[in-house]
């Protein structure tokens, strides 16, 4: 470890085994009651510009998530190149019902969104990841090992993996040779959240939402009943596709407690991003909307799931960052 860079792994270290703790299908030997708990790893990527680097504003989560699939595919098996990149392609609809089943991750890439970074520069990636057996971990490790040498963004600027290091939900890091648990969010209201009458949301990232009110171009924010749909049915899915199994709640009830909640002010503004794909050349809309939300109503059963929001995301390309939404605390 070098001793002016403490809070990094550096490349030897990582070569190592990463931890595994997670057993497919079944609970976590964590002293968690898993009936309502989520668990995914998020992973803290950091990395030197050995040459000039370009993050196009709004584009950086998405061209991040080509480069890390394109070295996926060269790097990994065909079986887990598919289970993370192409998941359920021949495995029929999700447990939702949707057609294409959810990737096991989501990065995080506000940090780098619209910058210019000159050689020398150190930089950090953020990546949820909600499968965590231990081959999936080791296959997203070795491509994001050779995203930096590869080239990222226009001009294929390269970069130099510094280390990786597990961050927990209080923002606490560790290293990942330490033999640790994925982190494991509880979706039961915590003393005093029963009472939580009203609620201020951010959405930091463009977020857009199938259903109705959810998401539109208007100026107002989302309806309280699809977002929470929306982000219930994302949560549930990723549980019973990557983690201990479906969540025994109410979903009829919870759904009719979530439309009784009220918008009551919102401060939000569409984004409009657009991207090009190299492959087929087709243009897709990579927008949505930002900005605040406040909420009134009987909304204590739904902090905890709002709160998991921040890891998960909610709506559509979660997986290159979209919808991460956060609550404002008071």
């Amino acid at each position: 470890m070098d001793s002016r860079n403490p809070f990094l792994c550096l490349r030897a270290e990582i070569k190592s085994q990463m931890p595994y703790h997670y057993t497919t299908g079944g609970p976590l030997a964590t002293g968690f009651n898993p009936v309502n708990t989520f668990e995914f790893y998020r992973l803290r990527w950091h990395f030197q510009a050995t040459g000039r680097l370009s993050f196009p504003a709004g584009e950086s989560g998405n061209l991040l998530r080509g480069a890390f699939g394109l070295l996926l595919r060269q790097t990994a098996s065909a079986a887990v190149y598919r289970s993370l990149f192409e998941p359920g392609r021949t495995d029929g609809a999700s447990p939702s019902g949707l057609k294409d089943w959810p990737r096991p991750f989501v990065f995080r890439t506000a940090g780098v969104d619209g910058r210019e970074m000159a050689p020398g520069d150190a930089f950090c990636i953020d990546m949820h990841v909600f499968d965590c057996r231990q081959e999936m971990m080791r296959a997203i490790q070795s491509a994001l090992e050779q995203v930096g040498e590869k080239g990222l963004g226009p001009g294929r600027g390269r970069a130099a993996l510094l280390g990786v290091r597990q961050i927990r939900t209080d923002e606490s890091a560790c290293g990942m040779a330490e033999p640790l648990a994925p982190s494991v969010v509880s979706l039961e209201p915590e003393p005093g959240e029963m009472a939580v009458r009203r609620i201020r949301l951010r959405f930091l990232t463009p977020t857009e939402l199938k259903g109705g009110s959810g998401g539109h171009e208007s100026g107002v924010g989302p309806q309280f009943g699809v977002l929470f749909a929306r982000l219930r049915d994302r949560i549930s899915t990723l549980r019973a596709l990557y983690g201990a199994g479906p969540l025994a709640i109410d979903f009829r009830g919870l759904g009719a407690r979530a439309r009784s909640v009220e918008l009551v002010s919102s401060d939000v503004a569409w984004t409009v991003v657009r991207r090009r794909s190299s492959r087929t050349g087709q243009t897709h809309p990579l927008g949505g909307f930002t900005g605040e939300a406040e909420y009134a109503g009987d909304l204590g059963v739904f902090v905890p799931w709002l709160r998991a929001a921040r890891w998960t995301g909610v709506g559509r390309q979660t997986a290159w960052g979209k919808g991460d939404v956060r609550v404002v605390e008071p």
